[in-house]
């Protein structure tokens, strides 16, 4: 096959992929959303029509957690010192859901749509730095990177690289550009991974160092911790009254307890889902828009 014959074959795929490749985005198109999806394969925001987030007054016993991450997002929009943060803890107590309900709140203060919302995917993070050259051209927007449920396993050597991009490599992390992690784990990594390496490694405490020190990347870690009754109850409460369910104050609370029982947990999570099953039950119609 002659040369021009595998050229004119390569010509022709390339002009196919080119066609179902989605765009690049412009500045324009950061308009369209509040929020975008990382899509790594094809280094594509995919923008998000409606953010899923609940009402920041409808996340209880998270005071303290708030005044932490307003402030520090407050500060990154207003072009001021701001750290990247880990919100770590016990599940379904509210980690992803802060960080949405607080973007729509500084959005609030601001009146200006200049911050987004980005959502990278844990397996995406290796592709982190692909994402950093894509956002660091539109110094006209602020983002927060969103990496849900972050943590790495056995074998992984993906947190190196985060690890440079976390305190900025040569190129510095990009001054519009901050990352918000969540995790059950507080040093991202499980308790028998640390310990294994004490056991297998030739200077175990460099080597446990190595690993456990990815956390102290992140500026400032926001604690999460299971809720009380009374903070669960108060919880199903306001949900209860926005959502206007018709049942007596005494029957939702014996309905919330015995539901935390049967599901073995209380935290933000169950109390959702017991409110799902009420509005159900009660052919109440419920959205958070």
């Amino acid at each position: 096959m002659s040369t021009n014959v595998n050229n004119e074959i390569l010509n022709r795929i390339a002009n196919a992929l080119e066609r179902i490749s989605p765009p690049p985005i412009k500045n324009k198109d950061f308009d369209i959303s509040d929020g975008f999806v990382f899509e790594a394969n094809h280094s594509f925001l995919k923008p998000v029509k409606q953010i899923n987030r609940i009402p920041i007054d409808l996340l209880k016993g998270l005071k303290p957690q708030k005044t932490i991450l307003i402030n520090n997002t407050y500060n990154f929009a207003k072009n001021l010192p701001a750290n990247n943060v880990l919100l770590w803890g016990a599940k379904g107590t509210g980690k992803s859901s802060l960080v949405k309900s607080v973007h729509q709140e500084i959005l609030k203060k601001l009146k200006s749509k200049i911050l987004k919302l980005v959502e990278i995917h844990r397996e995406d993070i290796i592709h982190l730095p692909k994402l950093l050259s894509i956002l660091t051209k539109f110094n006209k927007n602020k983002f927060i990177l969103l990496c849900d449920d972050l943590s790495f396993d056995e074998g992984e050597s993906t947190y190196k690289s985060l690890k440079s991009i976390l305190d900025g490599g040569i190129e510095g992390k990009p001054d519009n550009v901050v990352f918000y992690a969540t995790s059950n784990r507080r040093h991202l990594m499980p308790r028998d991974m640390i310990d294994n390496e004490k056991s297998t490694s030739i200077n175990p405490s460099e080597s446990i160092e190595e690993k456990v020190s990815l956390s102290d990347r992140f500026g400032l870690w926001i604690g999460f911790h299971n809720i009380s009754q009374e903070i669960y109850l108060e919880i199903i409460n306001a949900y209860a009254k926005k959502f206007d369910i018709m049942l007596e104050p005494d029957e939702i609370r014996s309905k919330a307890l015995e539901w935390s029982i049967t599901r073995g947990a209380r935290s933000g999570r169950v109390a959702w889902q017991f409110i799902q099953h009420l509005a159900g039950e009660t052919n109440t119609k419920i959205s958070l828009k």
